[in-house]
């Protein structure tokens, strides 16, 4: 049996676009050049303004979280011992501090959000997390020398301004 004549020419048309298709492909590819090396996108880190110290303080700083975790700080919010935050006695609460250890250089920027530290012992300036004593790098220590820079940046300074910059009194 001879097969139909519509079905001789589509076979014909069928291995003509084949042998089409791969000339045109390998003449693609034989024609084609490498491509040109790219320069790599060099992308800086983002550039960190550094807060200036308007104020500086000296002591030690102890740490507390465990039973205090989960309660009320004096500024309402509720204590977590991971976040980066401190007690102190007279800085405004929300104000950020820079505390650096004078034993390691290691800082961190923390937020004043409770009051402390209480009791006798006045070289204790501060209260920190626990979070913020592990990255300090006194945690198992429980206390240290630190320095405390106040940053400029803080409501303890807005607050003191007027909105047309001058200084109230």
């Amino acid at each position: 049996m001879r097969p139909a004549r519509w079905l001789v020419a589509m076979r014909g048309a069928a291995l003509a676009l084949a042998v089409a298709l791969v000339a045109g492909a390998s003449a693609c590819v034989s024609s084609r050049r490498a491509p040109e090396p790219v320069e790599p996108v060099v992308t800086r880190p983002p550039v960190r303004h550094e807060a200036r110290p308007v104020r500086v303080l000296r002591g030690k700083a102890v740490w507390y979280g465990g039973k205090w975790h989960g309660k009320r700080t004096a500024s309402g919010e509720r204590f977590n011992k991971r976040a980066m935050t401190a007690a102190h006695r007279t800085l405004p609460l929300g104000t950020r501090i820079r505390v650096i250890n004078l034993d390691n250089d290691r800082s961190v920027i923390l937020r004043v959000n409770d009051r402390g530290p209480y009791g006798r012992d006045r070289s204790r300036i501060i209260d920190v997390s626990e979070g913020a004593a592990r990255r300090l790098g006194f945690f198992d220590r429980g206390w240290t020398r630190v320095r405390i820079e106040v940053l400029a940046d803080s409501p303890s300074r807005r607050a003191r301004d007027a909105p047309d910059g001058r200084r109230r009194r």
